[in-house]
């Protein structure tokens, strides 16, 4: 547990000095290479678990302190502590016991007294000090004030729901492959290898406990791929046929090029500006055995890529604030500022007008983000249909959708999509 606890740590440190998670665990894997998976993964859920509760265990620590405690190191060590002591299994003496031993090798090393005093007086006031952080919206929700507030206004009847919903574990849910099989086939190959799932539709599968993909029948094969309910109606939304020149803008890492190319065979191109993450497309192309012309490019600066022939789809999968699937990045809620989804407005904007004039008469662009602030989503459809003549705005029907919102539930994460078609005219 030392090792989980100390790195752990670390990462935690980094992420509440700016850095993503995914950056900051990055950086830990590749100066501790002889890490076990076992390891990495208690790590990962440690770190993950202490996000989503940011609020409610901040809330706790500051009712535990005298004074503001500026050692970054420590107060990262004393949260991630905090949270096994209240959201795991972990025998209480061992995660004090051996807190106080990364305490000596952590910043100043003269923490050990104060972590074993904060972490014992919290398991001996543990309830009086939970309830009393759960009296704030702050500690009650786990999220930043702003985020609140914003959601209360947006969402008025749903946004403890939506709240609720970003501080749970994510769904795990597989697309089949209709090219290679279907439903019926895969539920048995998960039954047989010992794995609870339900069907959610015709090609959509829930497993009732997350896994790793290793211990997913068929996926790699290219039988089943992981992809959220949600993001699995883009590419049906967008109603691609044989034969039609289709082009999947900021693409990466892939999930939804692999899933048009599953339902037809398509001209198709997919397009990101990070050439690291454009590679991730090609090993999901690589395993489900289909082909794309992948091309390195800002797809709001289409005269630097584009060959100049129109294309009857495009799939605007645009930067966004990612606030629908803040359950999967629970470092978003901290690490996001209100300023960043006016930014992203004025981004998505641009991206889309550059996009749309790259749409052939007769064609269709579908507009998508995993959001849920309507800034970035409905506001910013209706700006898009309101300043482009030629944009027929088309009806998307979602179950558990409101105007192409979805939000996120136990089934699945949040996600905006309007549709457009190009008049012929």
């Amino acid at each position: 547990m030392f090792a989980t606890q100390k790195l752990a740590s670390q990462a935690l440190e980094a992420v509440l000095g700016g850095q993503t998670l995914t950056d900051a665990l990055t950086r830990i894997w590749r100066a501790e290479p002889d890490l076990r998976p076992q390891q990495r993964g208690a790590i990962q859920d440690l770190c993950y678990g202490t996000l989503r509760h940011f609020g409610l265990l901040d809330s706790t620590l500051k009712q535990l302190l005298n004074k503001p405690l500026h050692e970054s190191a420590l107060k990262a060590l004393l949260l991630v502590c905090l949270y096994q002591l209240q959201f795991t299994r972990a025998a209480p003496y061992s995660v004090v016991d051996h807190a106080v031993k990364v305490a000596s090798h952590t910043g100043t090393g003269m923490g050990k007294g104060l972590v074993n005093a904060i972490l014992r007086n919290f398991l001996r006031q543990r309830d009086d000090l939970l309830n009393q952080a759960r009296t704030t919206p702050y500690g009650k929700w786990s999220h930043q004030q702003w985020w609140i507030d914003a959601m209360r206004e947006a969402w008025p009847q749903q946004w403890e729901n939506i709240l609720t919903a970003n501080n749970t574990h994510p769904p795990l849910t597989l697309r089949v492959n209709q090219r290679r099989g279907n439903v019926a086939q895969s539920m048995a190959a998960l039954q047989e290898a010992g794995l609870e799932a339900r069907a959610l539709d015709d090609t959509a599968i829930q497993l009732r406990h997350p896994v790793g993909v290793d211990r997913i029948p068929g996926f790699f094969e290219g039988l089943v791929s992981v992809q959220d309910w949600g993001a699995q109606q883009a590419a049906r939304l967008l109603d691609v046929a044989p034969g039609m020149r289709v082009l999947d803008a900021c693409s990466a890492p892939g999930g939804k090029t692999g899933h048009l190319l599953e339902l037809a065979d398509l001209e198709l191109t997919a397009v990101d500006a990070d050439a690291q993450r454009l590679s991730r497309v090609a090993d999901n192309l690589k395993r489900l055995g289909l082909n794309a012309t992948l091309l390195t490019g800002d797809a709001g600066k289409p005269a630097d890529w584009w060959d100049g022939k129109l294309f009857d789809r495009i799939l605007a999968d645009v930067p966004c604030s990612a606030t629908g699937v803040a359950r999967r990045h629970p470092d978003i809620k901290w690490l996001r500022r209100s300023a960043d989804i006016v930014q992203f407005a004025q981004q998505q904007a641009a991206m889309l007008d550059a996009l749309w004039a790259l749409v052939a008469p007769g064609g269709k662009l579908l507009y998508a983000t995993c959001s849920v602030f309507p800034a970035e989503n409905a506001v910013q459809a209706a700006a898009f249909a309101a300043r482009t003549p030629d944009a027929l705005r088309l009806p998307v029907t979602l179950e558990s959708a409101t105007d192409g919102q979805l939000l996120p539930n136990p089934e699945h994460d949040g996600f905006y999509y309007a549709l457009f078609a190009k008049h012929t005219g």
